[in-house]
């Protein structure tokens, strides 16, 4: 059987941590299992990096933050691997270049383009443990290193298990899997057994900080099983697989609020083809990636846009709208990142109508005014003040009966 682990910063935070988590890979080696363990930086490593940069400079080349940012998961892995080879186990670090990780050339968001394994499977022929820096690869056209965007130890693990069309992919992290919503907001949320792939994908999207979107994309399109787990005890986790019967009893499975969320509507707009395109070309052209549109009805040749984005991509969505606004025939445009996103997600949707009412009705009962909905299939979205989103998603919770 042949295993991928992934293991976050808090799992190797210190060196206590560290040992344990060498125990655990140790652990399953002795059961016969080919193990490749992808780790991210430890602790607040990648933060304390990027607080050096502001020191030196405001405007960093994404090329030398690549280059900075990648050393954290090197410092991980080679202390990993030290631990491991203290329990007599022979094991072999690899930085991502060095694990055949091949990327485009997008410096701090790059992507994965392919994985030449064949390093991987001679260190697996020779019995070897193998421990791979997470969030890093190096970039196709020019050799440089390159790294995944945050989160991108997911995305490693996901590629490495399907390149390596391994049994199971582990990722090992701070609690103990996937939970009805957060229990920080509310302590008695549960914590699932089985989710499915859509609708993990939607709560990764949406703002749950589990998992990264980009590892649950490339589950689901290598048919990937994911185990989400805890690095601090035994317990079972959750189970990210292919659900076959989506007709649920429970017609939503979770609760997620994203505070990473803001809004900017322009008012007045010409109503005539080719205003919206380029508005939203202007924003990709700028890498911002936009979530939310909605397009009132047309009064007097004119209608409203609003459209949501991350708080880190406001600053540069409102130079593009500042520019554009004469340009589309806008009489202005307004901001604000005092909104929050809180979505209902479930594949028992399909089948259960009067989910959206009961939703906008719990929120009504709280005193809750809505912004901004979306949906799809199985999710509804709100965009609602900041200030009501704990309140939103507790009574939600309760209204849907998820504890």
């Amino acid at each position: 059987m042949l295993v991928v682990q992934k293991y976050g910063g808090s799992s190797v935070a210190d060196p206590e941590r560290i040992h344990r988590v060498a125990g655990q890979i140790v652990a399953l080696r002795e059961k016969g299992h080919d193990i490749a363990v992808v780790v991210s930086a430890m602790g607040d490593t990648t933060d304390e990096l990027i607080s050096l940069v502001k020191e030196i400079t405001d405007s960093p080349p994404d090329r030398e933050m690549d280059m900075l940012l990648s050393t954290g998961e090197q410092i991980s892995i080679a202390l990993l691997a030290m631990a491991i080879r203290k329990r007599g186990r022979p094991v072999t670090s690899l930085t991502g270049p060095q694990a055949g990780i091949i990327t485009d050339s997008v410096h701090t968001k790059a992507r994965i383009l392919n994985i030449d394994t064949r390093r991987l499977k001679k260190e697996f022929s020779q019995g070897n443990i193998v421990v791979v820096a997470g969030f890093q690869g190096i970039d196709q056209a020019g050799g440089d290193i390159t790294t995944l965007g945050r989160g991108g130890s997911d995305t490693t693990a996901v590629a490495l298990a399907a390149a390596l069309q391994a049994d199971l992919c582990e990722i090992y992290t701070d609690v103990d899997g996937v939970y009805t919503t957060d229990p920080r907001i509310v302590p008695e949320a549960c914590k699932l057994n089985v989710i499915s792939y859509e609708e993990m994908l939607e709560l990764a999207n949406l703002g749950a900080a589990v998992l990264h979107p980009r590892a649950v994309e490339m589950a689901v399109n290598y048919k990937m099983p994911l185990h989400v787990r805890s690095s601090f005890n035994t317990n079972p986790g959750t189970l990210v697989r292919e659900v076959e019967n989506m007709e649920r009893a429970l017609s939503v499975t979770g609760v997620v609020c994203d505070h990473n969320v803001a809004k900017i509507g322009l008012f007045n707009v010409m109503d005539k083809p080719g205003v919206a395109f380029t508005i939203f070309k202007a924003l990709a052209d700028e890498k911002i990636n936009v979530d939310m549109i909605i397009q009132s009805a047309m009064r007097d040749e004119r209608n409203d846009i609003s459209f949501t984005c991350s708080t880190g991509d406001l600053k540069n969505a409102l130079a593009v709208v500042d520019r554009l606004q004469t340009d589309i025939g806008a009489d202005g445009y307004t901001h604000s990142d005092a909104v929050a996103k809180v979505s209902i997600v479930g594949a028992g949707m399909i089948s259960n109508p009067g989910v959206a009412a009961t939703m906008f009705k719990a929120l009504y009962e709280e005193g809750i005014n809505l912004e901004m909905i979306s949906t799809s299939e199985i999710r509804i979205s709100c965009v609602l003040r900041d200030k009501d989103a704990e309140k939103a998603v507790k009574a939600l919770h309760k209204k849907f009966a998820l504890a």
